[in-house]
């Protein structure tokens, strides 16, 4: 069933693809192979299929692509949505440990990766509601009561929200280096220095969604990518030992209709912000509900917001971790603190009780954003690794904690 599916998606993005006269040398059956490539990294086995959410983005029936790992088990299920340009796969070093007590669910968020690319409404609150409900329609579908929820990114900001919204299905919500949650400062012209190129780029680029210019590529896409963010094979590196398949699967995610792209840049304000900030909304998620807001020391993401919902909710559970060493993909950077982490919190989850938190929280960081020429780098995806020198100095507390 699920390859029926698959066909009729991949049929239906050739119809869009011919509108580009094959400029982008890319499809669904290349992705699929792309991830193929990818998680047959992984020891665990996995199931792959697609998931029907109805009609919940405009009038045809869309599709959500599900990898699962140890469904048998009776455990509490971790449910994992990737960031902004993603998809399962990235999650390749997570997968085999966060799987090992418990089932798993990632899933390519609608508009993006392998799942259907529908065009969302272009008001953000709808949209994002679009989202939301897609992934509501999923959990549905797949028959789970409550789940451990876990993003990374643009997936911690629709995790945030679902969790609002559908408060009663999250037992523990777990945000790793969550976008979209401070607000956009109203003077940010004169906080952030920036270079004057940043101020060219950021205005050419604003019409456009983020990652155009991988499209506009067309055939020299795949090496632009690699050659624009050698980072990310290095992250993988330990697992995936064939240098093409990190960018080759990044190239055909994000070469793909940028419906969920789009839908991204109807949500943002500007680079790095969204235009309804999550943390003005915190205080209406579930009293008691568990939240653990893991960053990475060297991450572009203002850890701030993290310290202020744990300050807003004294009397539930938040806890902050800052890893040191770790990037915004802090889920790669350093996956096996990560994994270790993310396993306590589902060991005390099945346990009935809570992890401990820690006697000295790390405390927030004097500064109180990173530079915003940083931000806007990382969203185009260019590295930026000089703006980073002095990242670390600016921290006055951090957790390393090894993990067993």
């Amino acid at each position: 069933m699920s390859e029926e599916i698959g066909l009729e998606l991949e049929r239906q993005q050739e119809s869009w693809f011919g509108s580009w006269l094959r400029w982008c040398p890319t499809s669904l059956s290349l992705l699929r192979e792309a991830e193929k490539a990818l998680l047959s990294n992984l020891k665990s086995s996995y199931r792959g299929r697609y998931v029907s959410v109805g009609c919940c983005v405009g009038s045809n029936e869309s599709q959500v692509w599900t990898v699962s790992l140890n469904e048998g088990s009776s455990n509490m299920p971790l449910v994992l949505l990737h960031g902004f340009g993603s998809g399962v796969g990235l999650w390749c070093l997570n997968l085999d440990a966060l799987s090992a007590d418990r089932p798993v669910y990632a899933i390519d968020i609608l508009g993006f990766g392998r799942s259907s690319r529908p065009h969302f409404t272009k008001d953000p609150l709808e949209a994002e509601r679009e989202f939301i409900t897609s992934i509501e329609m999923w959990r549905q579908k797949i028959g789970l009561e409550k789940f451990i929820l876990l993003g990374h990114s643009f997936g911690g900001f629709l995790a945030a929200s679902y969790a609002i919204k559908h408060p009663d299905r999250v037992h523990h919500l777990v945000l790793a280096d969550p976008w979209g949650f401070p607000e956009r400062p109203l003077d940010v012209g004169e906080r952030y220095k920036f270079p004057l190129w940043v101020k060219a780029v950021g205005a050419l680029l604003q019409p456009f969604n983020p990652l155009f210019v991988i499209r506009t590529a067309g055939p020299w896409g795949p090496k632009l990518l690699q050659k624009a963010r050698p980072d990310l094979v290095r992250k993988f590196s330990d697992l995936v030992k064939d240098e093409e398949i990190i960018p080759n699967y990044l190239y055909h995610c994000n070469a793909q209709n940028p419906t969920g792209e789009s839908a991204f840049h109807t949500l943002m304000a500007g680079f790095g912000w969204a235009k309804y900030p999550m943390l003005q909304r915190m205080d209406s998620l579930r009293k008691g509900l568990p939240i653990t807001l893991i960053y990475g020391s060297r991450s572009w993401v203002d850890h701030d917001p993290g310290f202020q919902i744990k300050y807003m909710r004294q009397d539930s559970y938040v806890d902050v971790q800052v890893i040191s060493g770790a990037g915004h993909h802090v889920y790669a950077d350093r996956a096996q603190v990560f994994n270790g982490i993310v396993n306590r919190i589902g060991t005390f989850t099945d346990e009935g009780t809570l992890p401990p938190e820690p006697t000295s929280s790390p405390t927030p960081s004097l500064q109180g954003s990173r530079d915003a020429a940083e931000t806007m780098a990382n969203m185009i995806n260019v590295r930026l690794d000089h703006l980073r020198e002095d990242e670390e100095a600016s921290r006055v507390s951090e957790v390393d904690e090894e993990t067993d």
